[in-house]
């Protein structure tokens, strides 16, 4: 049977300590013990069922991460309190003073600052590469490199990672095949390609209502209680740790992502093939003339689409600017960053999530001033808002 991330998250059955059709939250940062040596246990890691700090995990924590594996489509999860506090702790498990990391060149901004300024003080190196060639990713690796690491679907440019190609150099080489997909849930499963480990932002798609922020890794078991580890794992001791809260509300969220991600990629294709129609730059995975249109259509699950991620390329930075200001100022979304929220986001990557970059990188990968990135809300009616968006392009002679 083809694998189904939407029902995976639909057959799970919870209840509440008094009955409630959703668990009971746990309010609290600590647990007790009826015996001092079930305490000792949990510390050791042998006492299954058994709390001991919120650090450590809370059922809150465990119910999220379980639905988020399930997803996926691995053993386990553990979910942080960010994106960057799932894939921070992920490289630094992974690699050691003296290791390699090749990555996708074209990578969130803050990933990239991480592997290119901050891992080199603790001796890890970083190779960025063009992930859509293989040949020029195998090249890159050498006898000291442990990862290979790349987003599905590439922030901002949308490039898309042959995820099956990847997994069978990772396997070849013996590395391990990181996965970022916070742009592309539901749409594409990694693991089912190969990938050994996948991270998400919740922040984006999943909880979808921009009121947190929380990330995910999830991967087997045993990769997972090495992050756990009291005494060496990099989720345990760097602290990233989700709240019981906030695990509760995602979880809520998440039960409607089928949904959602079904109208963010159905209101993207339409606005895409408007705008290149209209002559726009349109670079969307859902456009035949995307470069790697096919590919995309041969790793996705059908039914959620290409995503609700598009952007434009207007020329210039100051038209960029204008256009945003324009939209929002018309109702038809935010100029904001992230993604993934009811209304339309839309932020010029150059200047905001993508600045930690240098501009010479930035033009060597193709992103440029007057590129916009959208992330594609939930409207009812796109027709009008793609009417009202091209009125505003008229009104500033974009079109």
């Amino acid at each position: 049977m083809a694998f189904k991330p939407a029902n995976n998250i639909q057959d799970l059955q919870y209840f509440g300590e008094f009955g409630g059709v959703n668990p009971s939250i746990s309010d609290s940062s600590t647990y007790t013990f009826l015996s001092a040596k079930t305490m000792f246990d949990t510390f050791e890691g042998n006492a299954d069922g058994c709390y001991l700090y919120s650090r450590h995990s809370t059922p809150s924590n465990l119910y999220l991460g379980e639905a988020l594996a399930a997803m996926e489509g691995t053993e386990t999860a553990n979910v942080t309190a960010s994106g960057m506090g799932a894939i921070t702790p992920v490289i630094l498990q992974l690699c050691g003073s003296g290791d390699h990391v090749v990555s996708s060149r074209t990578i969130y901004g803050g990933t990239y600052a991480f592997l290119k300024n901050f891992t080199p003080r603790l001796g890890i190196k970083t190779t960025f590469v063009d992930i859509t060639k293989l040949d020029t990713v195998e090249a890159a690796i050498t006898p000291n490199t442990k990862i290979l690491y790349c987003e599905s679907v590439s922030n901002p440019l949308l490039e898309v990672a042959d995820i099956s190609g990847l997994a069978k150099l990772a396997k070849k080489h013996n590395l391990k095949l990181v996965v970022d997909n916070t742009f592309s849930p539901l749409s594409i499963s990694p693991k089912t390609l190969g990938a050994d480990i996948i991270i998400h932002s919740l922040t984006k798609f999943i909880n979808g209502s921009s009121d947190t922020v929380a990330g995910v890794i999830c991967g087997t078991q045993e990769f997972i209680n090495d992050l756990r580890n009291v005494n060496d794992g990099a989720c345990m001791l760097l602290g990233s740790t989700m709240d019981s809260l906030r695990a509760a509300s995602v979880l809520k969220n998440l039960r409607t992502l089928h949904i959602r991600m079904q109208q963010h990629s159905k209101n993207g294709l339409f606005l895409a093939q408007k705008f290149e129609a209209d002559g726009l730059k349109t670079v969307y995975p859902g456009l035949p003339s995307h470069p790697s249109h096919e590919l995309f259509k041969s790793m996705m699950n059908p039914q959620y689409g290409f995503g609700g991620m598009l952007t434009i390329d207007v020329g210039s930075l100051e038209k960029a600017n204008e256009l945003m200001e324009l939209m929002q100022k018309k109702n038809l979304g935010y100029l904001a960053v992230s993604l993934g929220f009811y209304k339309t986001l839309f932020s010029a990557p150059g200047s905001s999530t993508s600045s930690e970059i240098p501009e010479e990188e930035q033009k060597e990968m193709g992103l440029s001033d007057g590129l916009i990135r959208f992330s594609i809300g939930l409207d009812a009616d796109i027709e009008r808002t793609y009417q009202m968006m091209k009125a505003c392009m008229q009104e500033l002679n974009i079109l």
